[in-house]
């Protein structure tokens, strides 16, 4: 199982987090083949691939909801969401509506506030 083990693990104050998988950054994998498709123009794997990277960032955050991480793993969905978004506005011609992406964007931002805002709780 130490193979499992991540970056995370090196921190020692870090006690709310302290054992991270593999499957924890998956959706950064699915995000980059996301990316990719959209750098390259191909709409129907960049449009196929929303759903999946959605649905793990959406699992992470909700296995992290008792945790303070919950904040960034929120922020992710938010983002995820806003970047998929602007990339079907690229996609299908309605980049004049691209700066709704703002939106969620900025729900981001909030979660992450409050990631860095609220005090850590000591155990």
């Amino acid at each position: 199982m130490a193979e499992l083990r991540t970056e995370l693990d090196a921190f020692p104050g870090n006690a709310e987090h302290t054992f991270a998988s593999k499957f924890d950054n998956m959706h950064v994998l699915l995000w980059l083949i996301k990316d990719t498709c959209w750098m390259l123009e191909w709409r129907v794997l960049g449009t196929a691939m929303i759903l999946p990277t959605i649905a793990v960032a959406v699992l992470l955050a909700a296995r992290s909801r008792h945790e303070r991480l919950f904040w960034i793993n929120l922020a992710i969905c938010f983002w995820i969401s806003a970047n998929s978004y602007w990339m079907l506005c690229e996609f299908f011609g309605h980049e004049d509506i691209k700066n709704g992406a703002g939106i969620p964007f900025a729900f981001g931002f909030l979660a992450v506030a409050v990631y860095y805002l609220t005090p850590a709780r000591s155990r």
